[in-house]
């Protein structure tokens, strides 16, 4: 990927998240039911290390950081978005290491136990970005660590925020995962905008063994 595109995805969701609240994109969850569920169904300790991908300005983090989870990290590309959620948190923002990155371009310092992403990859519609999105995924997450990976279902909607988006199943995720990761659960989740409408979900729980 060329500097130039990620210069230009970068300016797009620092755009949306200077233009709108975090309550007025579509994308908006008040509280994130189907993550949390699959989270809590890992057997995780609250100590486990979490990372939570294209988080944007979701409450994931505040809910977590609520039922006692104290090891958590935020990555976005739009410090836009980290800042709303930062503002949200106020005080308890603190408790939380918030990185501004490209997901595709990124590496950890230490890999961590959980990496939960809802709708990043299916933004990614180059092979070679999806590609680095997976090799980002396996150098961010332990033996025996665990993937959520969320995004619109098939049958879903084909765009997002204006932008072209790619539907994945169980299957294109395990081919593009490779053979270390277990498919553990599918959840199907209608999600309702802010406006009303309604858009098709699907999130993959897997274990890397």
């Amino acid at each position: 990927m060329t500097e130039t595109v990620e210069d230009e995805r970068r300016a797009h969701w620092q755009g949306v998240y200077a233009a709108k609240t975090p309550d007025e994109v579509s994308w908006f969850q008040e509280r994130p039911d189907v993550s949390l569920e699959l989270i809590e169904a890992t057997g995780l300790a609250d100590t486990a290390s979490m990372l939570d991908v294209g988080a944007g300005a979701s409450t994931l983090a505040d809910h977590l950081l609520s039922s006692g989870h104290s090891s958590l990290a935020v990555l976005d590309i739009s410090e836009e978005a980290l800042r709303h959620a930062q503002a949200r948190l106020d005080s308890e923002a603190d408790r939380v290491r918030w990185i501004a990155a490209d997901i595709t371009r990124w590496r950890p310092e230490e890999p961590f136990d959980l990496w939960h992403d809802r709708a990043v990859l299916h933004f990614l519609t180059a092979r070679e970005d999806q590609q680095a999105y997976a090799d980002t995924l396996r150098a961010s997450l332990k033996p025996c660590g665990w993937a959520i990976i969320a995004g619109f279902a098939p049958g879903g909607p084909l765009k997002c925020s204006g932008l072209e988006i790619v539907q994945h199943d169980a299957q294109s995720l395990a081919e593009l995962l490779g053979y270390e990761f277990e498919l553990i659960d599918t959840r199907d989740e209608t999600h309702r905008t802010p406006w009303g409408a309604e858009q098709a979900f699907r999130y993959h729980l897997f274990w890397r063994g």
